[in-house]
């Protein structure tokens, strides 16, 4: 009788078919199932909040990669002390205008997201230091914190008795939007991504894809409502809108690098020259 396991499954012969496929196909399949992803979800999830949760949810899973690694591994090889850092600071002013603006969930999820941070920090700057790859995670934090600061003037929602809490909810929509980038900085740097943070920065791909589908069905549900709100002057609908995308796109090209690799079969996830 023959071996069974030189049988090639179901899985095994989809995963030989797609890296068959060129670029272009890929990119196009990827485009139309997330398009019908985001029909599903349309139509079955009526209650917004429940990608704000899948988001968060996304992104504890990628936090709790994390923790597993910082202690069970012992070592914070691969991961930017940066991003950890931007991550508390947008939290931080994020926390702050919910307790003025909303008081619900939203709170309680992003307080249990940023203690979880705040550990991170900790572990990163002291505890695992030796392991700390500093001289990679070299973008330095103007770069992000001066021009987000510029466009949530910008784009805030107006002036008034709340400005400087609405001023810091732009500022730190417009952090989170690119506070992955010196993440994917040392990344670029080291070549190559070991197996937890790949699973990391990936769970952050998906929190951000649920956040933008959240915002992408909203503006199909406004019927061009907030369109007009747009054109009308309010830019912080726009501002919002835009981090979201921006932040989608950002993590795209290293999701996608990070599905192939897993099709792949590679431990080692291996990058090209620019991520």
């Amino acid at each position: 009788m023959g071996d069974k396991r030189a049988t090639p499954t179901a899985v095994k012969q989809l995963s030989r078919w797609i890296r068959s496929r060129s670029v272009r196909q890929l990119v196009t399949m990827a485009s139309i199932a997330a398009f019908i992803f985001l029909v599903l979800l349309k139509v079955f999830v009526k209650n917004h909040t429940y990608f704000y949760v899948a988001a968060q949810l996304a992104h504890s899973i990628g936090i709790l990669v994390l923790i597993y690694k910082l202690t069970i591994t012992k070592t914070c090889s691969g991961l930017s002390l940066k991003t950890q850092e931007l991550t508390a600071v947008f939290l931080i002013m994020r926390i702050a205008c919910h307790f003025m603006l909303i008081r619900d969930l939203y709170v309680v999820l992003d307080c249990l997201t940023l203690v979880s941070t705040l550990w991170v920090i900790y572990m990163i700057r002291y505890k695992l230091k030796q392991t700390y790859m500093e001289e990679l995670d070299n973008m330095p934090l103007y770069y992000v914190l001066v021009p987000s600061a510029v466009v949530a003037l910008i784009g805030h929602p107006g002036f008034g008795m709340n400005f400087g809490f609405r001023f810091f909810y732009m500022y730190s929509k417009t952090i989170e939007a690119v506070s992955v980038l010196p993440q994917l900085r040392l990344i670029q740097n080291a070549k190559m991504v070991e197996p937890f943070t790949a699973h990391y920065v990936f769970a952050l791909g998906v929190a951000r894809f649920f956040a933008c589908a959240n915002w992408l069905i909203m503006l199909v549900d406004s019927r061009g409502a907030i369109l007009m709100q747009i054109g009308r002057g309010h830019l912080y609908l726009l501002v919002a809108l835009l981090a979201e995308i921006v932040q989608t796109f950002i993590l795209a090209d290293f999701c996608y690098y990070y599905v192939k690799s897993v099709m792949e079969g590679q431990s080692i996830m291996r990058l090209p020259s620019m991520v």
